[in-house]
């Protein structure tokens, strides 16, 4: 193997090592991304719940108000 063509193969490892490299921590970067979605989805579900049954319990007030009436 002539020296050009080892220093271009040498070349082109290197490139494809800071690439793995930069994909790596791309996608470090996106599961703590997903991590706090998911983190937060659960959040929102969870303010959904207590505001649905909040809504149903003055449901069943209103609807006892209207019975005692």
């Amino acid at each position: 193997m002539e020296q050009n063509d080892l220093q271009e193969l040498m070349d082109r490892l290197e490139r494809l090592i800071d690439r793995v490299e930069h994909l790596k921590r791309q996608n470090s970067q996106l599961l703590a991304q997903e991590k706090h979605w998911r983190e937060e989805r659960a959040q929102l579900i969870e303010k959904n719940e207590i505001a649905r049954r909040k809504v149903e319990s003055m449901i069943s007030r209103l609807k006892a108000l209207e019975q005692d009436s």
